[in-house]
């Protein structure tokens, strides 16, 4: 019978305060951990820790509970038991595709032990457990026999060499793909991965795997034009941008470009569309842009509330939809930082809205839209009145009459989900699709050119929309850049896209 907690306790006291005063300074240090992750997702970004970093904290938490337990298992037979009936129960089953590779540890004397007669098998314990084989290289050799005729000295057939993406180059398109999503997916600089390759004995250097991303690039770009122009046949859209620092060699620092994301997401209403996003780069953030991206997209654009989208909207096309979460943001960091009753109720109000929607995805959009009008627009008419009436009440100079002012002077776009089945409360799938962005960008500090931003836009999109599509990057990439290469006719650029290639499709590749 495993022990109780009560019977795993030491008697000693001394022990006793010490165990006492660890879990202590362990509950404080979560304490802070979950006030710096609420910080993180609803206070403002300059006050708080990057969320990778909250995560390292908790990394290290769970690293020294570990040692701990391990300490403890190593000297208590009984306790080391109990955990490892535990970590058997709780670890679930490996996936079932993965290669088993298996070894048989046998008795070696069939003989009964008691009476020498001899044994028969009655079942079998199997345990399984994870193995990884790090990344290998290997040089595909191509051997193209030559061929002459003795009576025509002159005549050598041989067959013509395969196609290659980089002509005269060493790299598979599986190399380059490697490349590409270690890049892009996984936030690791070329030169880390030149790092990394010369610990298996091959020298790479940063500038021949430069060489490889921007050729990667310039053949991948078909492919993210088709997926810019297939979101923007799209009925709804979401926009938002973020900073892509790139380096401005003249003045010998960097320049601050932008980088616009596109992101469709119909699954919360049961479209049929695929989801996917897009990035593009630009040098800056006038409103000219975002105009210039969506040229021929006719629907409803939901955004942040930056007024550069205003510009897109007077031209009669786009409507534009606000995003709930950067209005609550702005009271909830008024809550967060002492007594706050009419942000707090503002807070309530707006969880209110969410709870309704909480409950209504995954439905069609009709049913979304029957449904918001019965249930949110009383509360929505009703919050609009208990704005304006507190806005009267207060300082005009405060923070609280600013997020009051930023609430309503966005109204029109922040209600505009009542009347459409289609529009979200928020603008979160767009600024989840740029969170890699930023990851990105906090390894490589920069781009090395406008065209290096741009090759960044190119890749990511495709890697992004791949994700979100349930495709693996690598095997995808892979196979796009091999097919382009042997000829892959423009006029099926579409047949390319992420969402065409279903994930049984790409096991077999690269």
């Amino acid at each position: 019978m495993a022990a109780s907690a009560h019977d795993a306790l030491p008697d000693d006291p001394a022990t006793l305060k010490a165990m006492l005063l660890a879990e202590r300074a362990r509950a404080d240090r979560l304490a802070e951990l979950l006030k710096e992750m609420q910080r993180h997702r609803f206070g403002r970004r300059a006050e708080s820790l990057p969320l990778d970093q909250l995560e390292l904290g908790l990394e290290e938490i769970q690293q020294e509970d570990a040692a701990e337990a391990a300490t403890v298992e190593a000297s208590d037979p009984q306790r080391r038991t109990v955990a490892s009936a535990r970590r058997r129960a709780n670890r679930g089953a490996l996936p079932a595709h993965l290669p088993r590779i298996e070894t048989v540890v046998d008795v070696p004397d069939k003989a009964c032990p008691c009476c020498g007669g001899g044994l028969h098998r009655i079942g079998e314990d199997v345990a399984e457990r994870l193995d990884v084989v790090p990344a290998q290289f290997r040089v595909l050799v191509v051997r193209r026999p030559k061929y002459g005729c003795r009576a025509c000295e002159a005549v050598v057939v041989q067959a013509p060499a395969p196609a290659r993406l980089i002509e005269g180059g060493i790299p598979t398109e599986a190399m380059v793909a490697q490349v590409l999503v270690a890049k892009y997916a996984d936030h690791l600089p070329l030169y880390r991965q030149a790092q990394i390759y010369a610990r298996q004995g091959v020298t790479l250097d940063r500038s021949t795997l430069a060489d490889w991303v921007g050729r990667a690039a310039f053949l991948l770009r078909p492919v993210h034009e088709r997926l810019m122009a297939e979101l923007k046949t799209s009925a709804k859209l979401f926009a938002d941008e973020t900073t892509a620092p790139v380096l401005d060699p003249g003045r010998g620092r960097t320049k601050t470009g932008q980088l616009w994301a596109y992101a469709r997401d119909d699954r919360p209403w049961c479209g049929d569309d695929p989801p996917g996003v897009a990035f593009v780069y630009a040098p800056d953030r006038k409103a000219e842009r975002p105009i210039a991206h969506l040229e021929g997209f006719s629907g409803v654009l939901q955004t942040d509330g930056y007024g550069g989208y205003r510009a897109l909207a007077e031209r009669g096309s786009v409507r534009l939809a606000f995003c709930w979460a950067h209005v609550r943001r702005r009271f909830y960091e008024l809550a967060a930082s002492g007594p706050a009753p009419i942000a707090s109720e503002a807070l309530a109000r707006i969880a209110a809205l969410y709870q309704i929607e909480a409950e209504i995805r995954g439905r069609p959009a009709d049913a979304r839209r029957t449904e918001r009008q019965a249930s949110s627009r009383p509360l929505l008419e009703a919050f609009e009145l208990w704005l304006r009436a507190r806005l009267g009440e207060i300082s005009q100079k405060s923070r609280l009459a600013e997020a009051i002012r930023y609430a309503l002077s966005r109204w029109e776009g922040l209600t505009r989900f009542i009347d459409d089945g289609l529009i979200e409360l928020d603008s979160n799938t767009v600024e989840r699709s740029i969170r890699p962005i930023a990851l990105n960008r906090k390894n490589a500090l920069f781009a090395g050119s406008d065209g290096g931003a741009r090759h960044w836009a190119v890749i990511a999109s495709l890697i992004e929309t791949a994700k979100l599509n349930g495709v693996e990057p690598h095997a995808y990439l892979a196979d796009v850049m091999a097919r382009i290469v042997n000829g892959h006719p423009q006029s099926r650029i579409g047949e390319l896209l992420p969402w065409a290639y279903a994930p049984e499709a790409l096991k077999d590749v690269a």
